[in-house]
């Protein structure tokens, strides 16, 4: 029965990353009180979509309504519309109110609520951003916006694999279209939702590049495409029959999932015996890395990844191992020698 209740409870908050269930309550918690705490009027509440019966028709409310078209008008993309609403209805439904009827210490108390939750900052920070668009934009109500803070990140080198640790990883994934995807990412230094994403026109291989369309940022952006790639991507363009997504799934006109990518890299991963925390990303945190131990200037490859902040871009001098150790310590210039103690 206790298991049921946590299943419903998680149905009135959905897709979010603080699920409840009766293994997370603590002692002085008991389900009842989480229940009533996250019931709430639908006529009112931004969660008015959620249904009540088995009938497949949801509502939106007015509120809601208003904030999509506001973050519409913005031209703000489609997946972080969806983020910031579940976020917001989120919000409301921890509370039991229509989110317009909240204040500045309700918000605190929900962000206390997700650190005692576990939750990190790179996961409290995008809530925090669309309550601060919520107060700020749809009820204009600058002065409570201004008072969201985002939290702190910690400050993490990226991880890195060095050239051999990439060809162990690539040589471990039995799949032709996962390798050669995998070999597009670190050979154009392309995040993984731009290289499902590929087709047979965005491969000019006349000028040797690749083109990038609506990437992060609704931005184009073109990258270098290597004689080897291009080798690559031909053979395997005629191995796979392919007419014009480079990366289809099992419907040949849409793309692969980024969740079946992912899959793969764990489990090649695994196969060479590589670092768990190795993910897709890491093949792009390379391809910045390694450009930058051969001297590529750092704003160059700030436009090859798509960075909007040079910041974004700097991080990757403190993983270019070989840049670092070509530079020589100040104690070298001091001919010091080793003193025997008095």
């Amino acid at each position: 029965m206790t298991e049921d209740r946590g299943i419903w409870l998680n149905r009135a908050i959905p897709y979010t990353s603080h699920k409840i269930s009766s293994a997370t309550l603590t002692q002085t918690t008991s389900i009842r009180a989480v229940i009533r705490s996250a019931q709430y009027d639908c006529r009112r509440c931004m969660c008015s979509w959620y249904e009540r019966s088995s009938s497949m028709t949801k509502p939106i409310s007015p509120l809601r309504q208003r904030m999509i078209e506001d973050m519409t008008i913005r031209n703000m993309s489609p997946s972080t519309q969806k983020v910031y609403t579940y976020a917001v209805a989120n919000f409301s439904a921890f509370h039991g109110r229509s989110p317009d009827k909240l204040t500045f210490e309700d918000v605190r108390a929900y962000r206390l609520h997700l650190i005692s939750r576990g939750l990190k900052p790179n996961s409290i920070n995008p809530i925090m951003g669309a309550l601060r668009f919520f107060y700020g934009t749809t009820l204009g109500l600058k002065e409570v916006s201004e008072h969201i803070p985002y939290a702190r990140r910690a400050d993490i080198l990226p991880a890195v694999m060095a050239p051999d640790d990439v060809v162990r990883f690539l040589k471990a994934v039995p799949d032709l279209k996962m390798r050669t995807l995998f070999i597009a990412i670190y050979a154009a230094g392309l995040r993984v939702s731009e290289a499902v994403k590929l087709t047979a026109r965005d491969i000019d291989s006349a000028r040797m590049v690749i083109i990038i369309r609506q990437a992060k940022g609704r931005k184009d952006r073109y990258v270098m495409l290597s004689e080897q790639l291009l080798g690559i991507l031909r053979a395997y363009w005629k191995q796979a029959h392919l007419q014009h997504l480079l990366f289809p799934g099992p419907d040949r006109s849409r793309p692969i999932t980024t969740r079946s990518v992912q899959r793969a890299c764990r489990q090649a991963v695994e196969t060479a015996g590589l670092d768990k925390s190795i993910t897709v990303h890491t093949l792009r945190h390379s391809f910045a890395t390694h450009l930058l131990e051969q001297g590529v200037d750092i704003h160059v490859i700030q436009d090859l990844l798509g960075h909007r902040n040079i910041a974004s871009t700097t991080r990757y001098a403190r993983v270019a191992i070989n840049t670092i150790r070509k530079i020589q310590s100040p104690l070298e210039l001091l001919n010091m020698e080793l003193a025997a103690p008095a």
